[in-house]
């Protein structure tokens, strides 16, 4: 009988200790960390910045094919609790649409004046979506692009 409640007691010691770690695990993983986002944000920064410093577009005409690529894994991606909402899935979907156009624009050649305007546009959307992870993370993303 003492035997039996010994066990009984470990048993639920161990239990209770695994279910906090995994909650733990998932909330420090769901509330820290959007991977997606950041592989994203390095990508799209390489590309953005030089142009906002200097017009220099020679970088996303380098990189819209990998930023297309990484939008089309993102919005594929399980999202994060506190953003899995049909807002910024929506704003996920149109990202993804409209890395795919930018880069179909860069194959075809289009001019410097529609490919700065539409990288301007998705840089803008870009930022809403950080907006929102920023936002559900009780926090407030400053903008210094």
């Amino acid at each position: 009988m003492k035997t039996k409640l010994i066990l009984v007691i470990i048993s639920m010691v161990v239990l209770a200790a695994c279910s906090k770690k995994e909650e733990h695990q998932a909330l420090a993983t769901d509330s820290n960390e959007w991977a997606e986002l950041d592989s994203f944000h390095m990508i799209m920064a390489e590309a953005f910045h030089p142009f906002k410093d200097s017009a220099n577009l020679e970088p996303v005409k380098a990189l819209a094919e990998e930023m297309a690529a990484e939008a089309d894994k993102w919005a594929a991606a399980s999202l994060p609790t506190k953003v899995d909402t049909d807002e910024v899935k929506a704003l996920l979907a149109k990202l993804k649409t409209d890395t795919r156009a930018l880069a179909d624009k860069v194959k075809a050649g289009a001019s410097n004046e529609e490919l700065g305007a539409d990288l301007t546009t998705l840089h803008d959307n870009f930022h809403g979506i950080m907006e929102a992870w920023h936002k559900g993370k009780g926090e407030k993303h400053e903008h210094k692009h």
